[in-house]
């Protein structure tokens, strides 16, 4: 399994793949890629937008993931941040549909509690135990980089749960799983 995870932003839009490598012992997260794409605030909307599809397009292009991670819109008490923000999680959205990729979504709590085991960790704790659970030498930077690694971690996580969960007989009523849209 490869997920390509997003951390929207309207300044930095993070991104990070993450690879399950099933091993004889057990599974192992490995990452393949991060980095963020810078946005000026100096170019329009329109044009920042454009420069995230054509990036994201790109990216998941070459490293071909499996899945898309994308964070869930949080409550903002500035609706007009909140609204550029959506306009770069729909251009991300629109990214995955390009490639007829699934797209799951987290909020951000689920992302920090099931990374560092606490839902109102600081980026610098998501930070570390991103470089924890990858084994690299050092936190990545920058922190929307870190944050992006952190979703995909997350996807990666919860599918390996839901996939170890035995069905549901026909007709029993279950509930529905989280993150899956």
């Amino acid at each position: 399994m490869r997920v390509f995870g997003i951390d929207c932003g309207t300044e930095w839009t993070g991104y990070g793949v993450v690879a399950l490598e099933e091993l004889p012992r057990g599974n192992r997260l490995r990452p393949v890629c991060a980095g963020a794409i810078r946005l000026s605030k100096r170019d329009s909307l329109a044009v920042r937008l454009a420069a995230v599809h054509r990036e994201l397009d790109g990216l998941i292009g070459k490293h071909q993931p499996d899945a898309i991670a994308v964070e869930e819109v949080f409550h903002s008490v500035n609706a007009q941040s909140a609204l550029k923000l959506g306009h770069v999680r729909g251009v991300a959205l629109l990214a995955a549909a390009g490639h007829a990729l699934p797209v799951f979504e987290y909020a951000p709590l689920k992302i920090k509690s099931t990374v560092v085991g606490f839902g109102l960790a600081k980026k610098e704790q998501v930070q570390y135990m991103v470089a924890r659970l990858l084994e690299l030498e050092r936190v990545p930077e920058p922190a929307d980089a870190a944050d992006a690694l952190a979703i995909a971690i997350c996807h990666i996580h919860h599918a390996e749960t839901a996939a170890r969960q035995p069905a549901l007989p026909a007709g029993v009523p279950g509930r529905a799983r989280e993150g899956a849209r």
